[in-house]
C-alpha cells in the first residue's frame, strides 16, 4: 500500500457490503485490488460482513490475514445494506470514498471512471447501470421507482439502485442513514449543496450466491421516499408544510360554513341534519389542530438543529 508522503492521509476507501456472498467476496477483493494497484494511490478495503449465515466471514478473514489494507466490520445480525453503507462510511479513512456491492455485478474496472468525474469538481459520482443484467420484473419496478422518484424528489439520477458510487468524504460526513435510505443518498447530498452527478457503468450478470431484492422493498422505498421528501423540503421549517395543510383546510371548513349559514338565514333552511354542517366542523377542527401540530414540529426542529449543521459552507475567502 502507497501513503501520501505529503500530507499522510489515505486517498481513497473502497466500502463493500456482504451478505451471504461466500461465492463473491474473494474474487471481487481480487478485482478492485488488480484495479487499485494499477492507480498509484494510498487505498483501503473495508468490507462490511452483514450478519452473513455462510462461509463470507470466513473467507473475508483469509484475505485479512494476506493483506492489511482490508478491514473487516462484523455485524452481529443483518441489519440491511444501509446499516452496512454506514458504518463503513463512518470507518473509512479516506479523502474519496468508493462504494460498490459483494455481488459481482459492479464491475471495479469503473473505479477510475468514477474518480475522473471527482476530480472534474464533482462531490459525488453515481454509476448508471445503463444496461442491465436484471429480470425484467426488477428492471420493470426499477423503471416505475425512477419515475416516482422523479416526481417527488426530483433528483435527477437514473439508477439510485447502483451501489457503485464515489464521494468526497465531506459530502457525507455528516449523513445518518436509516432504514432503506441508501437509495437517497445522492437525494440528500443535492440538499447539503454539493454537485453530484453520474456516469454509465457495466452491469455484470450475478454467477453466484443469490439476489436479495424482494417485494418488501418496493414499499419501504416509498415510505423513505416520502421520508426523504419532507426532510430535504421541510425538516427545517416544518411549520410550512403543516401550516398550509391546516390552513386549506380550515379554509374549506368555514367556506362551508359561510354556505350553510346562507342557506339558513337566507333563503331559510334547516341544514341540522345536513352531512355539510359535520364536514364544515370537522375541517375547522383539521386544519387547527395541523396548525398545532406545526407548531410543535417547528418547536422539535429547533431543538433538533440547535447542535446540527442545517446549512453548509463551500468556502470562505
Amino acid at each position: 500500500m502507497k501513503i501520501n508522503k505529503i500530507y499522510g492521509k489515505m486517498d481513497i476507501s473502497i466500502i463493500i457490503p456482504a451478505y451471504n456472498e461466500e461465492g463473491n467476496v474473494v474474487i471481487i477483493y481480487e478485482q478492485i485490488s488488480s484495479v487499485m494497484n494499477q492507480l498509484n494511490k494510498s487505498y483501503e478495503i473495508i468490507f462490511i460482513d452483514d450478519g452473513s449465515t455462510d462461509k463470507t466471514f470466513e473467507n473475508l478473514k483469509r484475505i485479512k490475514e494476506k493483506d492489511a489494507i482490508v478491514k473487516i466490520i462484523k455485524f452481529r445480525k443483518n441489519f440491511g445494506q444501509t446499516a452496512a453503507l454506514d458504518a463503513g462510511f463512518k470507518h473509512s479513512k479516506g479523502e474519496i470514498i468508493v462504494s460498490m456491492d459483494s455481488d459481482l455485478q459492479n464491475d471495479p474496472n469503473n473505479i477510475p471512471d468514477l474518480l475522473s468525474k471527482i476530480r472534474d469538481g464533482y462531490d459525488c459520482v453515481c454509476g448508471w447501470r445503463f444496461n442491465r443484467n436484471d429480470s425484467f420484473i426488477k428492471r420493470f419496478i426499477s423503471s416505475g421507482a425512477h419515475l416516482t422518484r422523479k416526481i417527488i424528489i426530483r433528483d435527477n439520477i437514473h439508477d439510485s439502485g447502483c451501489t457503485l458510487r464515489a464521494y468526497r468524504k465531506e459530502c457525507i460526513q455528516d449523513l445518518d442513514l436509516h432504514g432503506d435510505m441508501h437509495r437517497f443518498i445522492p437525494a440528500l447530498i443535492i440538499w447539503k449543496g454539493f454537485k453530484v452527478t453520474e456516469i454509465k457503468v457495466k452491469h455484470m450478470p450475478r454467477v453466484h450466491g443469490k439476489s436479495k431484492y424482494n417485494a418488501s422493498r418496493i414499499v419501504k422505498g416509498i415510505l423513505d421516499m416520502l421520508v426523504v421528501k419532507f426532510w430535504t423540503s421541510y425538516s427545517s421549517k416544518p411549520i410550512h408544510l403543516f401550516g398550509t395543510i391546516g390552513i386549506f383546510l380550515s379554509t374549506v371548513g368555514v367556506l362551508i360554513g359561510l354556505y350553510l349559514t346562507y342557506l339558513k338565514f337566507v333563503l331559510g333552511q334547516l341544514i341540522g341534519n345536513r352531512p355539510l354542517l359535520l364536514l364544515s366542523l370537522l375541517l375547522m377542527l383539521l386544519g387547527f389542530q395541523m396548525v398545532v401540530f406545526g407548531v410543535l414540529a417547528e418547536v422539535l426542529s429547533r431543538l433538533y438543529h440547535k447542535d446540527s449543521k442545517y446549512y453548509y459552507i463551500e468556502n470562505i475567502f
